[in-house]
């Protein structure tokens, strides 16, 4: 396998994973701020504004096509074992699909579109509002930390 190969995909690995970290730490700190200080009908309008908006093409290919560069690249250094870099790269992966792949399609996505049915003016909304900013905000971290420690490790791998 090509170094060129390698590298190209951990450079590809590295870039993606800090700009999904890097939308993730905007969430985290200050957008779901924001939002919580609206008066919940407001908020929650604006979370599913939000939400209906995101899944972009070109956010769906940033995130996912970062997360398609790290299954080439976990495949690709497992064939190279004896590379430098090799566990770097493979820990690099491991931290991008569990954090922010994983998370985003098992817990993110769903409470997503619970809310999507929340009628903001409804008596309940505000309940679900909470709950739904305590526990998004909470897995948005670890997204939000996986990611970052991501693209650090596929930084590192890439100076060996």
């Amino acid at each position: 396998m090509s170094d060129k190969y390698l590298i190209t995909l951990t450079l590809i690995s590295a870039i993606g994973s800090g700009m999904a970290a890097g939308v993730f730490f905007g969430f985290s700190s200050f957008i779901m701020k924001a939002l919580a200080q609206l008066p919940p009908a407001q908020g929650i309008a604006a979370m599913q504004s939000i939400n209906a908006a995101a899944p972009s093409p070109l956010f769906m290919m940033a995130l996912f096509g970062t997360a398609l560069a790290c299954a080439a690249l976990a495949v690709s250094s497992l064939m190279t074992w004896n590379e430098p870099g090799t566990v770097l790269r493979l820990v690099g992966c491991a931290l991008y699909l569990v954090g922010p792949i994983l998370l985003t399609i098992a817990y993110h996505v769903p409470r997503n579109d619970a809310l999507a049915s929340v009628e903001p003016t409804d008596p309940g909304a505000e309940g679900h509002w909470n709950a739904y900013l305590s526990g998004w905000t909470a897995w948005n971290r670890v997204r939000t930390a996986t990611g970052l420690a991501a693209a650090v490790t596929f930084t590192l791998a890439l100076r060996l």
